[in-house]
């Protein structure tokens, strides 16, 4: 794959670039595998807004993604490399020896025609899935399960892969690409390779409307606010804030921690990712 470029026809297209798609061989989704997707415009139940700037956009269908690979010594047959408007990587429709049809996140590189397995005792091939404890150290991996069974939770956006660095008693050493390395334990399982479509953030959108398209909803500075609407508005001309940047309810909004810590989740960091500070 690569990037795309056009003539600049206008000033949306003069810095706009796309993916070429050659990796794509098939336009429409296998209907069986989707199902409708509802907008909710950042909304809950009760109507108001949770989550700003989010409305409008594409519509879309919701592919259903076999996050868990739990169709054991089956060999599924590669039929088709797809888009997902709804996730970054690209898709791979699989059907198995007994006519079932799944969907997976594709791979780098993954070929249609190619033969996947799943497993415990499987050979060690991108696209394949297997327990961590089957897998050698410094094999790049991706879908990988935080319990046992629940499904690929973490690296499944485009071009992000993990190595296990090591492997001490039930756990694996996994160090995440934000330099983070956290222990999973060894019955958890995760695909090889390196997940699809790795110039994803290469891409420029070079104009608001394919933001828009997107969903996403145009976000006001807070010092071009009024002192009404926002904790860091107003002022005579234009002005530096005079204060941290924060929410338009006051909270911090840059270094400030905002992980939640989950018993499932931080007891198993070994070291944090690192800090921009330090870079």
């Amino acid at each position: 794959m690569g990037i795309k470029s056009y003539k600049p026809t206008s000033p949306g297209r003069r810095f706009g670039t796309v993916t070429d798609f050659t990796e794509i061989t098939k336009t429409k989704p296998e209907k069986s595998l989707t199902v409708p997707l509802q907008k909710h415009g950042g909304r809950n139940v009760h109507g108001g807004i949770t989550c700003r700037h989010r409305g409008g956009g594409n519509k879309r269908k919701y592919r259903l993604i076999d996050f868990k690979r739990n169709k054991d010594n089956i060999a599924a047959k590669v039929l088709s490399v797809e888009y997902d408007p709804n996730r970054t990587a690209r898709i791979a429709l699989l059907q198995y020896e007994d006519g079932e049809k799944r969907y997976i996140l594709a791979p780098q590189g993954l070929q249609v025609g190619s033969t996947l397995m799943s497993g415990e005792a499987v050979a060690v091939e991108p696209g394949n899935c297997m327990p961590l404890r089957n897998i050698p150290p410094g094999m790049d991996i991706h879908n990988v399960e935080l319990r046992a069974g629940s499904g690929g939770a973490i690296v499944r956006s485009a071009g992000t892969a993990v190595q296990i660095s090591a492997k001490e008693g039930k756990f694996a050493h996994i160090t995440m690409p934000s330099g983070e390395v956290r222990k999973v334990h060894l019955d958890c399982r995760a695909t090889i390779g390196q997940v699809s479509n790795i110039e994803h953030n290469s891409v420029s959108l070079g104009k608001a409307g394919r933001k828009r398209h997107m969903g996403i909803r145009p976000t006001v500075r807070g010092v071009a606010q009024n002192p009404v609407s926002h904790p860091m508005g107003g002022g005579e001309g234009r002005s530096s804030g005079g204060r941290h940047p924060c929410s338009p309810w006051g909270k911090l909004a840059k270094g400030g921690k905002t992980r939640r810590k989950r018993a499932i989740s931080s007891k198993f960091i070994i070291r944090r990712r690192r800090s921009k500070r330090h870079k």
